[in-house]
């Protein structure tokens, strides 16, 4: 359908791609991974023919139509969300408006036996019988259905798109490609701006496209889903194999593996038979041999290891300063936009050191309620900080908050404070910002770069809560990884806003679902709470009695699903008793404290060198048992409730 043949893309001397070339063929699901800046985002432009490579060239035939989702696109704003979708249908109503003439005219004439009217009446049948090939009246049916499918209410489709976020703008231009149904998606990261639940309705829909798809995402299960190919762009070069990403990371292991080995190998022969030549070169008798492993060497093929790209930034929080026991308490609060109410009547409490998600439909709330946290919007009812609770905020547009005309270097030094100054190049190398890539103005810096630069921002001092709205939006598939492990090492107290599941898993402990301006906890990880809400399951959405084939072509099984399903929930038990455990044993040995100081200040007799000291350990001792309880108290109420959930 497509051939990408020989392409390469130069900046000066920098080659970005280097003769690469592979065939899109119909019904392909191919996933384009690599890091940020390798090259993905320019390919699929050069596909879209939207770009000019430096050398090379992309065929296809007259009857491919491409439709191509960009990562950042301009807008006309002077329509209505449903009015903008139906433009995708421009063939259809234009078809619809020359019917309506065609028949008015027939209408109106009367010479029944002339050629004209003869013709009229021709033409009249066929494009009606045109207007049903591409669905007829139907088009409003689809259109409302992808809308919906998107987050979109059926309330919403009057709504002026002047009024919506740069996020359900970008769903609109999704809707628009998805309705005209091209035989190729060129999709560069669709789900940045999309909620978990849209998420899940873009796979169904990808997953039984009757055509190609070729994507650009960061999103591990969003490509383990719907694809069934992964070319991954690596310094120039692609790597391209008929598996999903997880499959295809290992893969990809095996193979550099097996290259190392057998490079070895062939290094090992090589260096043992110029031996062999330098010892004898000279000895008549061995003459003949000489000559024949000199002709064997000549003749031998040299092996090469593909070169690997093994940069990546050094993530590690900052030890968190002790913060109270209940570090977010809020009850009754409520926010309001005029008539337009997001939160209402909230009650939720967040202890010292958990890590909990905040997840649901886009709108509903979860940025207002983080932003309300971090003191930046106000609101009615009860919100009350815990002591010495010290926030790091991390904002969803936090790229777009930085300075565009301040170099990288600028950015950390106006906001770093004393001692760390000095440290501020290292921490930017930590970051893959070295050489002269400091002195680069923040408006030429890529979506991923930005979001790295943010980060530095955040590590400048220590926190002990973290309020991360989408931080994985823009970062690649290592850098995720990187900030995933540092978060899960994290000391302090997490909150994090994501749509991404998993990044999600094994981060957060409880998730708190935004719905209908109420908030509603789930004990347990991301994946335990999809399977409660029946939204998805880890590999199937919405498909309870049937199988379908992996890469491989084994058949997944609903018996693997339930095995998979069983042992997330067995897992968060186990780690839900695990933490209450620790509780009790901490109790134990405080009061093992305690009742041992008890027993002195029970002794008349007993004189007590340093009686304040004495009274301060004491009182801390006293006042740690409290506070312990109160944890216990939660975490048994959190086993009480998974148990009851998953009886």
């Amino acid at each position: 359908m497509v051939s990408v043949q020989d392409l390469s893309v130069s900046f000066g001397s920098f080659d970005l791609l280097s003769n690469i070339s592979f065939l899109i063929n119909d019904q392909d699901r191919i996933g384009l991974a690599g890091k940020n800046g390798s090259g993905k985002s320019t390919l699929l432009r050069i596909i879209a023919g939207l770009q000019s490579p430096s050398g090379g060239k992309v065929d296809m035939s007259n009857e491919v139509t491409i439709g191509y989702l960009p990562q950042q696109m301009k807008v006309d704003d002077s329509t209505t969300i449903m009015n903008e979708v139906i433009t995708s249908f421009s063939e259809v109503t234009d078809l619809y408006d020359e019917i309506e003439h065609c028949s008015s005219e027939i209408a109106r004439r009367e010479d029944y036996e002339s050629v004209e009217y003869l013709n009229l009446c021709d033409h009249l049948t066929v494009i009606e019988e045109r207007y049903r090939m591409f669905g007829g009246s139907n088009y409003l049916a689809e259109a409302e259905k992808t809308l919906s499918g998107l987050g979109f209410e059926r309330k919403e489709f009057d709504r002026p798109t002047k009024e919506l976020s740069g996020g359900w703008r970008m769903r609109i231009e999704l809707a628009k490609i998805l309705l005209k149904k091209p035989s190729l998606f060129l999709l560069d990261e669709p789900t940045n701006h999309l909620d978990i639940e849209s998420i899940q309705w873009l796979e169904n829909f990808l997953a039984s496209y009757n055509g190609a798809v070729v994507l650009v995402s960061h999103d591990k299960a969003f490509l383990d889903n719907i694809t069934t190919r992964t070319i991954e762009i690596s310094l120039g070069k692609i790597y391209d194999y008929k598996a999903s990403w997880t499959k295809f990371v290992e893969l990809r292991k095996e193979r550099r593996e097996q290259q190392i080995a057998a490079y070895r190998n062939q290094h090992k022969m090589i260096e043992d038979t110029e031996k062999f030549i330098e010892r004898f070169r000279y000895k008549a008798t061995k003459a003949v041999q000489v000559q024949s492993k000199i002709k064997q060497l000549n003749k031998i093929d040299r092996l090469e290891v593909d070169e690997e790209d093994i940069t990546g930034m050094n993530l590690k929080f900052p030890p968190s300063p002790r913060s109270g026991t209940n570090v977010i308490e809020a009850e009754g609060l409520s926010k309001s936009y005029g008539s337009l109410h997001v939160l209402k009547k909230i009650d939720l409490k967040i202890h010292r050191g958990e890590k909990v998600a905040f997840v649901g439909r886009n709108g509903e709330g979860k940025t207002t309620f983080s932003r309300i946290i971090t003191g930046e919007l106000d609101y009615e009812g009860m919100l009350k900080i815990g002591h010495n609770v010290k926030i790091g905020y991390f904002a969803q547009n936090q790229d777009e908050l930085l300075n565009e005309n301040k170099t990288v270097f600028e950015t950390i030094d106006d906001v770093a404070k004393g001692e760390i100054r000095t440290k501020i190049r290292d921490m930017l190398g930590a970051f893959l910002f070295r050489g002269d890539d400091i002195d680069k103005k923040v408006k030429v810096l890529s979506g991923g770069e930005r979001s790295r630069l943010a980060l530095v921002r955040l590590l400048l001092e220590p926190h002990n809560l973290l309020v991360l709205d989408e931080p994985t939006n823009h970062l690649d598939m290592r850098s995720k990884d990187i900030l995933k492990q540092a978060l899960i090492r994290y000391d302090g107290t997490l909150i994090v806003v994501s749509h991404d599941r998993d990044f999600l898993d094994s981060i957060a402990e409880k998730i708190y679902e935004f719905r209908h301006n109420r908030i509603k906890e789930y004990i347990g990880g991301i994946y335990d709470f999809l399977r409660k809400k029946k939204l998805s399951n880890l590999k199937e959405i919405e498909r309870k009695d049937i199988t379908r084939s992996d890469a491989t072509g084994n058949d997944i099984s609903i018996n693997k699903q339930k095995y998979l399903e069983k042992k997330e929930s067995d897992r968060t038990l186990r780690k839900l008793k695990k933490r209450l455990e620790d509780s009790e044993k901490e109790i134990e040995n405080l009061e093992k404290e305690i009742s041992s100081l008890d027993k002195i200040l029970g002794l008349t007799d007993q004189s007590v060198s340093d009686t304040h000291e004495f009274f301060s350990r004491y009182q801390d001792l006293k006042e740690r048992h409290n506070a312990e309880m109160e944890r216990w108290t939660q975490y048994t109420h959190d086993v009480e409730v998974f148990l009851k959930d998953n009886s």
